[in-house]
């Protein structure tokens, strides 16, 4: 009478998946997903995904980091292209290459990076191109 049949559908057509790296857990190496991520725990290694990525208070990524969206209250230290939406909590530290479209950040975050905002950074993630670093503007005296 009851059956899951239609819950278990959904799931596996890949509508919605989500990956849990849990608090404790430390993996290295190379990851792939066109689901969303959630780490508690440590990545390290190249994370591509075209799902959001939500690194909670516990975590840390440590190497390259290619997706849609991340919602950072952890820790992050590598290169960092989004096509869509960075955020940053007050409880967050990201240090290193930063290319993403748009960039929400709390006060009290730690964003020690070089920064390029672009609407090409789905480009970017793509062809994997390196930015060019803007020259200061001139002082006048």
């Amino acid at each position: 009478m009851f059956t899951d049949t239609k819950k278990e559908k959904q799931t596996t057509e890949g509508k919605s998946s989500q990956n849990l790296i849990a608090q404790g857990t430390k993996m290295v190496g190379d990851f792939n997903s066109e689901g969303d991520f959630r780490v508690d725990g440590i990545i390290e290694g190249n994370v591509k995904t075209s799902g959001k990525v939500v690194v909670g208070r516990a975590g840390l990524i440590k190497g390259t980091l290619q997706g849609t969206d991340a919602y950072f209250e952890g820790k992050f230290s590598g290169k960092l292209t989004l096509s869509g939406t960075l955020t940053l909590k007050s409880s967050a530290h990201v240090d290193g290459d930063v290319v993403v479209s748009k960039l929400a950040v709390e006060p009290g975050a730690i964003f020690n990076v070089t920064c390029v905002m672009t609407n090409n950074a789905k480009k970017e993630i793509n062809n994997g191109s390196k930015q060019q670093r803007r020259p200061e503007a001139e002082k006048t005296a």
